[in-house]
C-alpha cells in the first residue's frame, strides 16, 4: 500500500510505502475483546467495610442455668444482643444476622473479586494490528467520521510536532478537508442521569487521533479541538477504536509510522 505524506501547509509532499500492518485482516470480535480487557483494568473495587454490621457483641450462651442464657426461653436461634435488663431478666433484640435490623448483608460484594478480564498477549497484539488496519479502511472510518475527499491513511511530516498554537493546527485541518470532522467532534451534550452530579456532566464524541513521536507541543495545540494526541509507544485498542468499534480516524507522522 502507498500513502501520501502531507506538509504542514496541507500540500502533498511525497509518497511512501506503508507498513505491512495496514494489510492485516480486521477482526471486529477480537478488537472488542481486547477493548473490554483494557477497560476492565480501570474498574474501581466496590465493597463495604469488612466490619459493616459486625460491630456488636451478639453471641450469647445457650447453656442451662448460666448467666445471661437464652436457654429455655422459647427464643429463636437468631443472634441477639441485650438492650436492657431488669434484675436477672434480660431483653434481647436480633442483631448481626442478615434478617435483622442493622445486620450485615447476606451476600455483599467482596474485595477479593477479580474484575480484570485477561487476554492473551498474542491476541492483544493481533487486536492492535487489526485496529491499525481498520483505520485505513474507508468503509469503516466513513461510518464514524466525516472524511470529505481526503484519502486515508493521512500522514504528516514530522514538522507538525513544532506546532504550538491551536489556530495553526486548525488551518492545517482545513487544508486537509477535515473542517466538518472538527465541527462534529467539538459538539457536546449534557449527559442523561445521575452522572451530571458526579463530575461527568457532558458527553463528547470521539474525534481525530494523532499518533506522533513527540506530543509535547502538539498536544497543547490540539486539546481545545477534542483531538487526541499520543506517542507511538502508547498505542492501544482503546485509543484506536470507538469503544471497541474499529474505524477511528487516525493521523500519523512519518516518525510514528517508522516505529510501528
Amino acid at each position: 500500500m502507498k500513502g501520501k505524506v502531507y506538509s504542514i501547509d496541507g500540500n502533498v509532499k511525497k509518497e511512501i510505502d506503508l507498513p505491512v500492518v495496514f494489510d492485516h485482516s480486521v477482526n471486529k470480535d477480537l478488537i472488542m475483546k481486547a477493548f473490554l480487557a483494557e477497560q476492565s483494568k480501570e474498574f474501581q473495587l466496590k465493597y463495604p467495610n469488612l466490619m459493616a454490621g459486625k460491630r456488636k457483641v451478639v453471641f450469647l450462651t445457650k447453656q442451662r442455668r448460666s448467666y445471661r442464657t437464652v436457654y429455655g426461653r422459647g427464643m429463636t436461634r437468631t443472634p441477639k444482643k441485650i438492650t436492657y435488663r431488669l434484675g436477672e431478666q434480660f431483653v434481647y433484640v436480633g442483631a448481626f444476622a442478615p434478617n435483622t435490623v442493622g445486620g450485615r448483608e447476606a451476600h455483599p460484594p467482596t474485595p477479593n473479586k477479580v474484575l480484570v478480564k485477561k487476554i492473551n498477549k498474542k491476541e492483544r497484539e493481533a487486536a492492535i494490528k487489526s485496529a491499525i488496519s481498520a483505520s485505513a479502511k474507508v468503509e469503516l472510518v466513513s461510518k464514524l467520521h466525516k472524511l470529505g475527499n481526503v484519502p486515508i491513511p493521512i500522514i504528516l511530516e514530522d514538522k507538525v510536532n513544532e506546532i504550538k498554537k491551536t489556530k495553526d493546527i486548525l488551518s492545517l485541518f482545513d487544508e486537509l478537508g477535515l473542517s466538518q470532522e472538527i465541527e462534529r467532534s467539538k459538539s457536546k451534550r449534557i449527559r442523561a442521569g445521575k452522572g451530571k452530579m458526579r463530575g461527568r456532566r457532558y458527553k463528547r464524541k470521539v474525534g481525530i487521533l494523532i499518533v506522533t513521536t513527540n506530543k509535547t507541543n502538539l498536544e497543547k495545540a490540539a486539546r481545545n479541538l477534542n483531538v487526541e494526541v499520543i506517542n507511538s509507544d502508547e498505542l492501544s485498542v482503546k485509543t484506536l477504536s470507538h469503544a471497541g468499534l474499529p474505524g477511528r480516524l487516525v493521523i500519523w507522522t512519518e516518525g510514528a509510522l517508522s516505529k510501528i
